[in-house]
């Protein structure tokens, strides 16, 4: 397409998680000059649809259902890449993965693919059972992959105990426009005036959508421990089905009786708004999360963070906040704890050097970059291969 690498990102659904906004961001910084997108979702609806078509590309929707694989659908799969021709296929997460193997193996012409693993895999057991019958599949079938991406140290080393080939393995992690998530004061007003708080508030923040891995329990729990010492401490929380209709949520926050303390924020626009208003941001995952998106997004905030050490979570902090085992929410409180006494000028002081890591580690121009130069190798590869 003139000249162009046509790439095709096959994702299971476009919801707003980790690895479709991964993707939504990659897409829109790619050389456009160089490389011709095009996004197959192998579920229809998602709000990240509506946002990939505005920046003029194309996405295609299969229909398929959860767990409810059809010949009908598969067939829909396969004719829809015979229909595109791509250059390169990547796949995002283990279905989109299966599907990108399928559709090649299945396909008359052989086309270059690329897995794109976004996840840890500390136990299958963590697994849904379709899930783990599909982590295991992929295991024999990564012979055939060119390459198989991980966004962590940890993920990678943890699927090669999987029997996932070693020699295919490149780590790329998540980047950041740190243009857009950045340090202000004004986000910060903005925030305390909407949830009608005191100057003197210190937010602390979990911004994740509502899962099992992410651990909101674990955070809640910490949370009621710190306030039995401060009383001028309310604790943000925003993401999908982050909201006072979750019942499993509410149940806990009623439990612990911290109603008043806690802001349950739903879905957001306005994350990077958000995020900078922060005094401490905080990820509490049990499992699961290779490379979580609101460790950096908060740095580049200039926003200082607790996390649990689960996927590279400590890896990407280094030495600017705080790190605690997971599932201990005496140990989360009391490092959260430390970043409070600190005051504020403390934690600006961590939180100027989380943002210059951040800059220096993980920008999002660096990461695209990674994917283009990726690319580009896999096709000359082929160009040569046919001599």
């Amino acid at each position: 397409m003139n000249g162009k690498i046509l790439m095709c990102h096959l994702i299971t659904g476009l919801y707003t998680g980790g690895a479709e906004m991964m993707l939504y961001k990659f897409l829109s910084r790619v050389d456009r000059k160089r490389f011709q997108p095009v996004v197959v979702s192998l579920m229809d609806g998602g709000k990240l649809g509506d946002r990939i078509q505005a920046l003029d590309i194309p996405v295609y929707q299969i229909g398929m259902h959860p767990g409810k694989p059809t010949v009908a659908a598969v067939w829909r799969l396969i004719s829809t890449i015979q229909k595109i021709k791509p250059d390169i296929i990547q796949g995002w997460m283990y279905h989109g993965n299966l599907a990108a193997h399928l559709s090649t193996a299945l396909s008359l012409k052989k086309i270059p693919i690329v897995w794109n693993i976004r996840q840890t895999l500390y136990s299958l057991s963590y697994e849904k059972k379709a899930t783990a019958a599909v982590i295991k599949l992929l295991a024999p079938l990564s012979i055939f992959p060119e390459k198989i991406l991980y966004n962590s140290e940890t993920s990678a080393s943890q699927h090669q105990r999987h029997g996932y080939r070693t020699e295919k393995t490149l780590v790329i992690p998540n980047g950041f426009d740190t243009e857009l998530f950045k340090p202000s004061i004004e986000a910060r007003q903005l925030v305390l005036q909407e949830l009608n708080l005191d100057s003197n508030t210190i937010l602390i923040g979990r911004i994740s959508r509502f899962h099992e891995m992410k651990d909101h329990g674990n955070f809640l729990n910490a949370a009621a421990i710190l306030l039995k010492s401060y009383a001028n401490i309310h604790f943000v929380m925003a993401g999908d089905n982050v909201n006072w209709q979750n019942k499993a949520l509410t149940s806990i926050i009623n439990n612990l009786g911290i109603n008043n303390s806690v802001h349950l924020l739903g879905e957001r626009k306005d994350i990077p708004h958000l995020t900078a208003a922060l005094d401490i941001a905080c990820s509490s995952s049990s499992h699961g999360d290779a490379f979580p998106n609101i460790i950096g997004e908060a740095m580049s905030c200039g926003v200082t963070c607790v996390v649990t050490d689960v996927g590279d979570s400590a890896r990407i902090i280094g030495d600017t906040g705080k790190v605690v085992p997971p599932k201990n929410s005496q140990l989360l409180a009391n490092a959260l704890k430390e970043l409070i006494d600190l005051g504020y000028q403390g934690r600006e002081t961590l939180g100027q050097a989380a943002r210059i890591r951040v800059i220096d580690l993980y920008s999002l121009n660096s990461v695209v970059h990674q994917y283009e130069n990726l690319y580009e190798s896999l096709l000359n590869q082929k160009i040569k291969a046919r001599g």
